[in-house]
């Protein structure tokens, strides 16, 4: 049973006459008339309202990136359009247009959406609720989205699924080796070898081996900078800690900004299954919590920038004066301003040192243990090190879809991995586990990773297995190199935050705040903090209040010095 079917009434809900009255107090506009067949939002269209339909009626169709078209639903009296595009002003990914008796519809904006969303609490969780569940049904029942097309194993087709998968975005993807249609579309528009894979847009653009950028902007996911909006607070990285802190930022009254080069959820996003999270005894998957939170982030009015690739923050000297916001550059010469920041911007899984390394990225290697990784190493042997959390979250889930999965630990499990976990993969028929092994060489032909070469730390032995998928989760770095030295950090990089740092101000740093007044660092990037996604999301909730406090001294000090 498909969701449409399972959910119908929740996805599609008829509001009664005391919902509609109370809705129509929030709406953006004066009702419109549409005459029939009337195109009242396209795929793709940017800041398109969700419309609720008064009289006649409103068809929602989807469309794939070659125009083909198919209903989706018809609105009757009482019913609204629109999914969590609509909170954002993100492009749709759907159409509407007037039923065959004509549409007479109020429209809703972001604004009045967030405004409703807030001020009728029934209302709001009703409308949310929809949202969520269509942009879910229409990633899972397929029929609409981007068309990429190329060869399924290849590193810059994976990047581009991985992509629009984190964000929650539909696609389908056409073997150029094996499908008629993909052929003849690659044959139709002159695309050689070496320009796949190919995107095509739901708008019907063209994108010749895209990057991610050029991915979102096609899409509409990018969104449209004030180069002269001063923010509050600006928050590098939308991983679970960053998310938390504009989800109570925004709820509070601060305007905020967050920034992140790849897709919401960090590391956590990429999580199978989370079981040790407060609130979720059977466990959440990574890209469902983070999912939640990101929508509950834009229903508050904080704005989430994906994907911008930070570069650098000024953080003083001559490029900011006493008293200016901070100015954070983007790629493309861009700038976000904003009078406080939050880094939030995590860690990176380890890479060894083992020089044709790069070579295999997404292409036999990989960080994280997605569905697309998954179902690329099905029914095959796979090797995974790490002993972390997260390594056995990814053995946990990999298992039971491959032959055979070795896993590489350099201590006992014991030491790096919660009990629950180590209980679930002693379970594991199919897992065997090596303690005291490096990986120190890998091999590869034409199609990819061919091998890899294990040593035995104490013996020195080495033992070469031929493997097509290694999944690697050792270690972490944190992701603080736009930084370059603004703020004080440990000898591996970490931020500082909460020590008695040299400053020509007063005051004492809050227990957040690094060396730099104003700049604050939570979560993985956070120099001693806990790496779990309980105590970066708690992070994300103090470092608001810690701001809240800053922001009201400084308030206080102005006031002083005004007397």
């Amino acid at each position: 049973m498909s969701l449409a079917d399972d959910r119908f009434n929740q996805m599609f809900p008829v509001l009664d006459t005391l919902a509609l009255t109370a809705a129509k107090r929030f709406a953006s506009g004066p009702a419109q008339r549409f005459a029939p067949g009337v195109l009242l939002y396209d795929v793709g269209a940017r800041n398109a309202p969700a419309w609720l339909v008064l009289d006649g009626s409103l068809e929602v169709v989807r469309r794939d990136g070659l125009h083909r078209e198919s209903s989706v639903v018809a609105l009757g009296v009482g019913q609204f359009s629109g999914e969590v595009s609509q909170l954002s002003g993100h492009g749709t990914i759907a159409a509407g247009r007037a039923g065959p008796d004509g549409c007479t519809a109020l429209p809703f904006d972001a604004a009045h959406i967030r405004a409703l969303m807030v001020g009728s609490a029934e209302l709001g969780e009703i409308m949310m609720r929809a949202f969520i569940l269509r942009r879910v049904a229409l990633i899972q029942e397929g029929g609409s989205g981007s068309l990429l097309i190329g060869h399924p194993n290849a590193p810059d087709l994976l990047r581009l699924q991985g992509f629009l998968a984190r964000n929650g975005y539909p696609y389908t993807v056409l073997d150029v080796a094996t499908d008629d249609e993909a052929r003849a579309a690659v044959e139709r528009f002159g695309i050689l070898e070496h320009e796949l894979p190919l995107m095509i847009c739901p708008n019907g653009a063209l994108l010749k081996r895209p990057t991610d950028a050029e991915a979102g902007a096609c899409l509409g996911i990018t969104p449209e900078l004030d180069a002269d909006k001063i923010y509050d607070v600006a928050v590098v990285g939308a991983g679970p800690a960053g998310l938390a802190a504009a989800v109570y930022g925004a709820s509070e009254g601060l305007s905020m900004i967050v920034l992140d080069q790849r897709a919401f959820g960090g590391q956590a996003g990429a999580s199978a299954r989370i079981e040790n999270y407060l609130g979720f005894p059977t466990g959440i998957s990574g890209m469902a919590l983070a999912g939640r939170a990101f929508n509950q982030a834009q229903k508050f009015g904080a704005e989430i920038a994906i994907p911008l690739q930070v570069d650098r923050l000024d953080c003083g000297g001559v490029e900011r004066g006493a008293g200016e916001p901070f100015r954070i550059h983007i790629e493309d010469g861009k700038a976000v301003m904003a009078r406080n920041v939050i880094i939030a911007s995590g860690a990176r899984y380890r890479r060894p040192e083992i020089p044709n390394l790069a070579e295999f990225d997404n292409h036999g290697v990989s960080f994280w243990a997605s569905p697309i990784e998954a179902k690329l190493c099905e029914g095959e042997e796979v090797a995974l090190i790490g002993g972390g959390n997260s390594a056995g979250q990814a053995v946990v889930y990999l298992a039971p879809k491959v032959k055979h999965l070795y896993l590489s630990v350099r201590r006992p499990l014991e030491a790096t991995m919660s009990k629950y976990l180590i209980e679930r993969i002693e379970a594991l028929p199919n897992v065997t586990m090596h303690v005291g092994n490096e990986i120190v060489a890998l091999g590869g032909d034409d199609s990819g990773l061919a091998s890899a070469t294990f040593r035995n730390r104490k013996t020195g032995a080495e033992k070469t297995y031929a493997l097509r998928h290694l999944f690697l989760f050792i270690g972490a770095d944190p992701n603080a190199d736009w930084l370059d030295g603004c703020v004080a950090t440990d000898d591996k990089g970490f931020v500082i935050t909460g020590a008695t740092f040299d400053r020509e101000a007063g005051r004492a740093p809050m227990s957040l705040e690094t060396s730099v007044p104003g700049v604050f660092a939570i979560g993985d990037v956070r120099a001693g903090s806990t790496k779990r996604v309980g105590a970066a999301i708690g992070e994300g909730a103090a470092v608001v209040a810690q701001i809240h406090q800053v922001m009201a001294l400084a308030a206080q000090a102005q006031a002083e010095a005004a007397e």
